[in-house]
């Protein structure tokens, strides 16, 4: 279950302030997470959101059990103004637009939440040796010199 927001006029870095709040989220968490957050990107998120949702529920799968799977903003290009400056000269303006895919997937089929493949791709990436609750680097270079000795 997709959709998308093809080009909304706000930059891309603003937008993900708002779309990082509900990424990996139950639906309804999501909806009611940004009905009050006191962001200009929270409607136009909202409102993609229901329509993912609409999607969904036109292919037969339940509301309830949705959460949001990916949630990408990118850039949509620009629109470039000029500002005129000292001495005859001028400086651009850019103004950035958004474009923002959203993917649902089911609760039961997802491979639970995201910190938790976060998590194992982290430690997949280090050498194995070091546990999990070592947190400062002294920690990790204390236990590999006792694992060489």
């Amino acid at each position: 279950m997709k959709a998308e927001l093809a080009s909304y006029n706000q930059s891309p870095r603003k937008v993900r302030l708002v779309t990082d709040l509900v990424k990996g989220k139950k639906v309804q968490d999501a909806l009611n997470t940004l009905t009050f957050l006191p962001k200009r990107a929270a409607l136009p998120i909202k409102k993609l959101i229901e329509s993912a949702v609409a999607n969904a529920k036109a292919k037969g799968e339940e509301p309830a059990n949705l959460i949001i799977k990916d949630l990408r903003v990118d850039s949509a290009g620009m629109l470039v103004r000029f500002m005129p400056r000292a001495m005859g000269r001028a400086a651009p303006i850019r103004k950035r637009k958004s474009r923002v895919v959203l993917e649902l997937g089911n609760q039961k089929t997802a491979n639970g939440s995201g910190n938790e493949a976060r998590e194992s791709r982290r430690m997949s990436r280090t050498s194995g040796t070091v546990k999990k609750e070592a947190g400062t680097r002294n920690e990790v270079d204390m236990a590999q010199s006792v694992v060489s000795e």
